[in-house]
Order: C-alpha cells, then sequence, then structure tokens
C-alpha cells in the first residue's frame, strides 16, 4: 500500500486515477468470466465424480487469481479514501493558516474556530502516523498552533488592559445609595461622605426607618468584552500556558484595583504612622477608612469576583488564586489601616471610632466571608475577623480606661460659679453618644460574654455615673465657701438626673435611679440653705424673745432684755450679711432656669417671712429714732428683688450698675 501511494505521488493525481479506474473495470471483466468458468467446473464435478480431485487441482490458481484481484480492489477503494482525507486535511491548514496569518483582532471568533481546525489537524496525523510525510505536516501544523497561540496571549493582554481602567470615585459613588453620598461641597468628596455623615452618625440606628439600602455594582469591565476575554483565556489554558495567562491576570486587574483605591484615597498607613497624627486629622482618616472598607467590598471586591468568575468559567484551576492575588495587597492595605487604629494609644476620644470601625467590620462580614470564599481566599477571611475582633477588645479596653479616667480626673479647671463642671457635661454627652450605638455595644458584648447585653450596658453606664460623681465630690472640696461646695454638687448631680431622664439611658438605669439621685439633689439644696442662711437669720433671732416656727421672731416687743442698742445691731449685721451674700451669690450660677427659681423660693420662704416678722416687731424702734434708714435699708420687697439677682452668674461689673 504504501508503494502504491509513492507511485501515486510520482505519477501526479489524474494520471494515476485513471490508471486505478482502467485496473478496476479489468479486475471486474476478470472477475466475471472467472464465475462463468467456476459455475461450468461445478457441473462437470456433479457428473463427473472420479475426475473430481484432479479438476479441483486445476481450477485452484483460479481461485487464488480471482482472490488476489478481490484484495487489490480493496486496497484501491482504501488508498483512494485516504487521499481524499488527507487532501482534505490539506485544505483545512491552508483556510486555516489563512486566518491565523491575519491575526485575531478583526475576527477573533473565525481565528479561533481557525485554531480549533489546526488542532483537529494534528488529532489526524497522530492517529494516523503511517502516512509518509506525517511529521513534516505535523511541524508545520504545530508551529502554526504555536504562533497563533501567542497570538491570543497579546489579544488577550491587549484587551484586557484597554478595558482595566481604574474606577473614578464619582462613579463609585453614584453606586452607593442616596444616604450614604458625600456631599458635593466636601473636599475630593470625601470629608462628610466619612466623617459624621456616613460612619459617625452610626447609620445602622438612625437608618432603621429607611428604605433597604440599595447599592448598584459597577461596570470594571464591558459586558461585551467578557465573553472574549473568556473564549480567549480558554483557549490559552488549553495550550496549556495557564501560567502565562494567571501572570497576565493578576498584574492587569490588581493594577487597576490598586489606582481605583488610590484615586478614591486609600493610602498606605503604619501603625507609626498613626501615633504621630493629631487627632482631628485621624479622625477624619478612620471616617474616610470606613466608607473606602464599604465602597471596597460592596463595589469593587463583589465586582472583581464577578469579573473573574465569568473570564475563567470553566478554568476552576485559575478561577479563585486569580481572584485571591488580584484582591491580595488592596486588601491587605485597607485592614493594616484598621490594626493600627486598633493597636495604637488607647484614648477616651477614639472609642466612638472604633465602634464605628467595629460596626462596618460586622456589617461587611457576611460579605467578606461569601466573596472571599474557599482555600486562596483564607488568609483575608481571617484578618478581617482578626480586626474585628482585635477592634471590640481595644473597644472594650477603652470602656474601662474612661470609666478610670473619669474617676480620676484632677484637672485643676475650677468652676468658681459654681455651676456645671466640664467634665460633667462631658461625660453626660459621652454616655449619651454610646447609647446612640446600642445595638452595637450589644453585639460588642457578646463577643466576649453571652449574658444578658441590657444587663452589661446598664452596668456600664452605671459605673460610668458613679465615677464622674466620686470625682465631683472631690472637686467640690476645692472651694472654700461651704455653701458654693453643696451648690455645686447640686447643680452637677441636677444635669446629670435631668438628662438621664431625657435620655434613653433612663430605661436602663430605671425609675428608683432617677428618684434616688433626685433626692441627692434636694439634700444638696437643704444643705446649701442650711449653711448659706443659717447665720443671717440669727441676725433676725434675739435671745429671750418668743420665736415662732420657721426662725421667725415672736412676741419680741414683749422682751424687756430688748434695747434698741441690740437692734441697730442686728440691723447693721443683717445688712452687712445680706449685701456680702447678693454680691457673692449674685455672681455664681444655677444655670438649669427651673432649678434656680425653685432655690430662690425656698430661700425667700425662709428670709422674707423671718424679715417682715423681725421689722414689724422691732422696726418701730428704729423707726422713731434719728436716721432710721441708716439701719432698716431694705424692705421685703427689695430683698425679694434682690433674691431675683441671685444665681445669674453676673460679673463684679454688672453688679455696681
Amino acid at each position: 500500500m504504501l508503494d502504491f501511494t509513492s507511485s501515486i505521488s510520482a505519477m501526479g493525481l489524474p494520471q494515476a486515477m485513471q490508471t486505478l479506474s482502467d485496473r478496476a473495470a479489468f479486475t471486474r471483466e476478470s472477475l466475471q468470466k472467472s464465475q462463468t468458468i467456476t459455475d461450468g467446473m461445478v457441473a462437470i464435478l456433479g457428473s463427473f465424480d472420479s475426475r473430481l480431485s484432479a479438476l479441483e487441482t486445476a481450477m485452484r490458481p483460479t481461485q487464488i487469481r480471482t482472490h488476489s484481484i478481490r484484495k487489490a480492489h480493496d486496497n484501491i477503494d482504501k488508498t483512494l479514501k485516504a487521499a481524499e482525507l488527507i487532501l482534505t486535511q490539506f485544505d483545512i491548514t491552508r483556510m486555516a493558516e489563512a486566518k491565523i496569518l491575519r491575526g485575531p483582532h478583526e475576527d477573533l471568533e473565525s481565528y479561533l474556530e481557525a485554531m480549533d481546525q489546526l488542532r483537529s489537524v494534528v488529532r489526524f496525523f497522530d492517529d494516523n502516523k503511517s502516512y509518509r510525510g506525517n511529521d513534516v505536516m505535523l511541524h508545520h501544523v504545530n508551529n502554526l498552533l504555536a504562533k497563533a497561540n501567542l497570538k491570543i496571549e497579546e489579544e488577550f493582554k491587549q484587551l484586557l488592559t484597554s478595558y482595566s481602567k481604574p474606577v473614578e470615585p464619582d462613579r463609585l459613588f453614584d453606586c452607593l445609595p442616596q444616604s450614604l453620598r458625600p456631599s458635593s461641597g466636601s473636599p475630593g468628596h470625601q470629608g462628610d461622605a466619612s466623617g459624621k455623615n456616613a460612619s459617625s452618625s452610626n447609620p445602622s440606628e438612625h437608618n432603621k426607618s429607611l428604605e433597604p439600602a440599595v447599592y448598584t455594582a459597577p461596570t470594571l469591565i464591558p459586558t461585551r468584552i467578557l465573553p472574549l476575554l473568556h473564549d480567549l483565556a480558554q483557549q490559552i489554558s488549553q495550550a496549556g500556558h495557564q501560567q502565562q495567562l494567571y501572570k497576565i491576570y493578576r498584574e492587569t486587574r490588581a493594577s487597576a484595583l490598586e489606582l481605583s483605591l488610590r484615586k478614591l484615597g486609600v493610602e498606605k498607613l503604619t501603625k507609626d504612622d498613626v501615633q504621630k497624627m493629631q487627632w482631628e486629622v485621624l479622625e477624619a482618616k478612620i471616617g474616610n477608612w470606613i466608607h473606602f472598607m464599604r465602597i471596597s467590598v460592596k463595589l469593587l471586591f463583589s465586582g472583581e469576583k464577578k469579573v473573574c468568575d465569568q473570564i475563567f468559567s470553566g478554568i476552576d484551576s485559575l478561577k479563585d488564586p486569580c481572584f485571591a492575588e488580584v484582591t491580595a495587597n488592596s486588601v491587605a492595605v485597607l485592614l493594616s489601616f484598621g490594626d493600627a487604629i486598633a493597636k495604637s494609644k488607647r484614648s477616651p476620644e477614639k472609642l466612638f471610632v472604633l465602634l464605628d470601625m467595629y460596626e462596618i467590620m460586622r456589617e461587611l462580614h457576611s460579605e467578606i466571608e461569601t466573596i472571599f470564599e474557599g482555600q486562596f481566599c483564607v488568609e483575608m477571611r481571617e484578618t478581617s475577623l482578626s480586626l474585628t475582633k482585635r477592634l471590640a477588645q481595644t473597644a472594650q479596653e477603652t470602656f474601662g480606661d474612661f470609666e478610670e479616667a473619669v474617676e480620676k480626673d484632677a484637672t485643676k479647671t475650677a468652676v468658681l460659679d459654681g455651676t456645671v463642671h466640664p467634665l460633667t457635661s462631658y461625660v453626660i454627652n459621652y454616655v449619651k453618644f454610646l447609647f446612640d450605638y446600642q445595638s452595637t455595644l450589644k453585639q460588642l458584648f457578646q463577643e466576649f460574654d453571652e449574658g444578658d447585653t441590657d444587663a452589661q450596658l446598664a452596668s456600664m453606664t452605671t459605673r460610668i455615673m458613679q465615677a464622674l460623681q466620686n470625682n465631683l465630690d472631690g472637686k467640690s472640696k476645692q472651694y472654700k465657701d461651704p455653701a458654693l461646695t453643696q451648690l455645686f454638687l447640686m447643680n452637677n448631680i441636677h444635669y446629670i438626673v435631668r438628662s438621664v431622664r431625657r435620655s434613653e439611658a433612663k430605661d436602663l438605669l430605671g425609675d428608683d435611679w432617677v428618684q434616688i439621685h433626685r433626692r441627692i439633689v434636694q439634700q444638696h439644696a437643704n444643705q446649701y440653705k442650711r449653711v448659706s442662711w443659717a447665720k443671717i437669720l440669727q441676725c433676725l433671732t434675739i435671745q429671750g424673745a418668743g420665736s415662732s416656727g420657721g426662725g421667725a421672731i415672736a412676741e419680741a416687743g414683749s422682751s424687756s432684755g430688748v434695747s434698741r442698742a441690740m437692734v441697730k445691731d442686728r440691723y447693721k449685721t443683717f445688712n452687712i450679711q445680706f449685701e456680702e451674700l447678693h454680691q457673692r451669690q449674685s455672681q455664681w450660677t444655677v444655670p438649669d432656669s427651673e432649678l434656680r427659681e425653685s432655690l430662690r423660693l425656698a430661700v425667700a420662704e425662709v428670709l422674707l417671712p423671718a424679715y417682715r416678722s423681725f421689722i414689724k416687731r422691732f422696726g418701730p424702734m428704729i423707726e422713731n429714732g434719728k436716721n432710721p434708714y441708716k439701719y432698716i435699708r431694705y424692705t421685703p420687697e427689695d430683698l425679694e428683688h434682690m433674691l431675683s439677682e441671685f444665681f445669674e452668674g453676673k460679673t463684679l461689673t454688672e453688679l455696681k450698675r
């Protein structure tokens, strides 16, 4: 057969075909003649048994010749079919080669089809290795395929690079729910978005009544391009060039992702960088980080996951490692900043940003687990979870620090007028702000204890309040005037009680706590009256004169032991003491108007009846003498008017007017 094939090659195909046709006709004619002879011989043999053996011997050469002719006929048919198949492979190769030389850019689908055709040619010659010239043909086709694969890799890289552009911040902001979009007036669109508007305002608490937040997935690569990239990736993978495919994809997409984050404002900061920053700057960066985390996970990382899944669909060995490599550095940069904050020096003002950071990590936890699934993303999942727990731990330790700092606060800032101390308003605002984070705090408590979270929150609040009261007790001892000590404590405890009654803390601390502390306020008010007014009331009392309840003078005129000089002295002493009290306590402050009026009334209810009674009983003794107005300077109405100026926080200049 091989020699016959060689002869075909030598004669040329048309001449060979004609020769084969002539031989086939001759063979058919010979077979017809042989059949006639055979039929005659059988008849003769049937009649002449005795000659059978001789005739059989005579017929054997004829039969052998007939078999050879049939075999030759079969060989001719097989050779013709083989020649036709070989010619077909040559035609396929020629047409595919033309497409390969044109390149994939103009008609990728046709180019990929040509590559598949060349692979079928390779399979044909691999399955028919006996053909002469097989190696030459295989070498030619394999060279074509190698060139095609290189062009496919170049096309994949060029196409991926062309459409892997960083996403501009404005496009990302447009993908956010309206409530989380930054205001256009903020610098770089970052200030409001990531500070108070999007993080510190605790959206989980305040947005519960709003519509569910809807995020719109950004288009990282146009939808029409993804199938082309998928087909190219399939071809590169089938060619055994998975490492090249992996490298091209990783470098191109990772670069685009990292540039998107840099444009957004993400920067790599170390623990040392964080420690050196002014608090205002750091607070703004933490707010931005919270916003960046939300954008990165919900928009960029989830988008990268979808793109990777589509391009590497059916190439499972590359899909997960490619996604992991593309996102690894970006995830590390984001989480390292959170880790630096969690490990930085603790301070009370950091508590709320720590809670904001903890909250966003809790919010994104399930999505991080879903997006970064599989063995190749284990480190990212574990780092994320570790950061969440570290933030919780740092926040809890900051609670303890705050409680201790409140009790031990040793600021020498004296509140000269006895008003609410800055520490009190700071702590109360701190606690009120904490209650905006109730759900976050309860989640945080559960990180360490499965107990009743309401009870834990109440216990924490009670401890802070008690620490504040302990500190106020210490600060009250700075006053030399015991009356001002009582006024100071009254003002501050009243401020605490009023603030609790108007906040959610009341529900946790309970009515009993409120009532107990209201009684404490009243006790300090009573102590103030006793310390401040007992001495002056003594001026309106004369030994030996009968007295009625409340310290008022009764039957003073019936006392034979009372002299005009004694009465004058009492008036004089009263005037001096009252004027001193008026001058001093008008500079004191009771900031709550209701408490201020209540305290004035309580003083008036004691002072004015005693003064009226004293004037009634002893006034005539002075009025009948010389210069009565020198001693009786004030009417009860004058005193009442002057009492209305107490606790107004006036300056000496204002009083002199």
